[in-house]
């Protein structure tokens, strides 16, 4: 029976990938992109447990990296990193310190109290965190750790997510692929069902390039809003037309060290754009 690491090394070199990830895993259970520096952090470990993930591996030595993670997330910890420990802790099984971090979660993330941790710092996109933002990862937190919000809650959230609703896709001065993915995952996980967006198709790019763009009739591609737009389709049951440029367009991210990088012209390999583009080629791979 073909692994699922057979299967993506017809087609990248995943291997490398764990290799590069592997040797940027530290002793205290945490990860740091950066191999030199002991300096690991929430966001690299929770990629690099999403991308074992992937690949249907076992993380080396989870219960560390749990520890890790439940230390980690304090009170001086931004919103988006609390809810990704969170997270991270319920992939690997702890659901129960996961649930103890909500409490953390909700200081910085309370709908009832009208804060959704805009302004915070740590965003995961811009630097700054956008509207919506905080408001994705925090409905993911809560659905992988198990709560489940109140009505009032979940109308709240509701209602703050619409705000940012222009025509069938979401953003704050003009509708974004990012933004549009992050409003329609938290209404759906929590239980609304708002009418498809037609964003995700208009932000595709075949021709010679592959691969998904921010904005409507921009290029070039990045690796963010491919992403993005490619769960966005999944997530309305929709499919992407060109689908072999934008595995082409993928593969051609790969650095040397294995990891990826976000645009076909430069940049470093991090773990959240490794992690990505093996996610991106993950649902390709279903549709191909």
């Amino acid at each position: 029976m073909t692994s699922k690491l057979d299967l993506f090394n017809r087609y990248i070199n995943a291997d490398a990938v764990i290799r590069y990830v592997e040797e940027r895993r530290h002793e205290d259970g945490g990860y740091c992109f950066v191999s030199v520096l002991d300096e690991t952090n929430i966001n690299d470990t929770y990629y690099a447990i999403k991308i074992y993930g992937v690949f249907g591996m076992e993380v080396p030595e989870k219960e560390k990296t749990i520890e890790f993670l439940y230390n980690s997330a304090q009170l001086q910890t931004a919103a988006v990193a609390v809810a990704m420990a969170i997270e991270g802790m319920a992939v690997l099984g702890a659901r129960d310190l996961a649930r103890e971090k909500l409490e953390l979660l909700f200081q910085k993330y309370n709908p009832l109290e009208g804060k959704f941790a805009v302004g915070l710092g740590g965003s995961e996109e811009f630097g700054t965190a956008t509207p919506l933002e905080a408001t994705y990862w925090a409905v993911k937190a809560m659905n992988a750790a198990g709560y489940k919000p109140d009505d009032e809650m979940k109308e709240r959230i509701r209602e703050f997510v619409m705000k940012y609703k222009m025509g069938d896709s979401y953003g704050v001065t003009h509708p974004t692929t990012t933004m549009t993915y992050q409003a329609l995952y938290s209404l759906r996980t929590l239980g609304y069902r708002p009418p498809k967006s037609e964003h995700f198709r208009k932000v595709e790019v075949c021709g010679d390039w592959g691969g998904f763009t921010e904005v409507p009739y921009s290029l070039p591609p990045y690796l963010e809003p491919t992403f993005y737009a490619l769960r966005g389709l999944e997530l309305q049951n929709q499919r992407a037309t060109c689908i072999r440029k934008h595995i082409s367009f993928i593969r051609t991210l790969q650095n040397p060290n294995g990891g990826f990088r976000r645009s076909i012209e430069l940049g470093i390999s991090n773990f959240q754009n490794t992690y990505r583009a093996i996610a991106s080629l993950d649902v390709l791979l279903k549709w191909y």
